[in-house]
């Protein structure tokens, strides 16, 4: 029984701070880090490119990645889910103000 196994796949949350491409967003990811000599809880912030093939994440949305193979040059994650919509602010136009 020769039987590879398959590699466990990758997943990130985080925020798309860019839809501006076709089928791509942006990602922000954020990681908290501890400080080795202070011991505070440091942020960090990683960007990345990740396949979306509806088009269906807009900016400031919630979502979940798996890792993938190459897509492109910088495209190694897939988008699985959003987890949350963002909330657009309305902007009221009244005339009588």
């Amino acid at each position: 029984m020769n039987q590879q196994s398959k590699p466990i796949k990758k997943t990130l949350v985080g925020t798309v701070i860019s839809d501006k491409m076709d089928k791509t967003v942006t990602v922000q990811i954020e990681k908290h880090k501890r400080h080795p000599m202070y011991k505070k809880f440091v942020k960090s912030f990683v960007k990345v490119k990740a396949h979306d093939e509806k088009n269906e994440a807009s900016e400031g949305d919630l979502v979940k990645l798996v890792s993938t193979r190459p897509i492109s040059k910088e495209k190694k994650w897939r988008l699985i889910k959003i987890l949350a919509k963002a909330r657009k602010e309305g902007i009221s136009h009244d005339i009588n103000a």
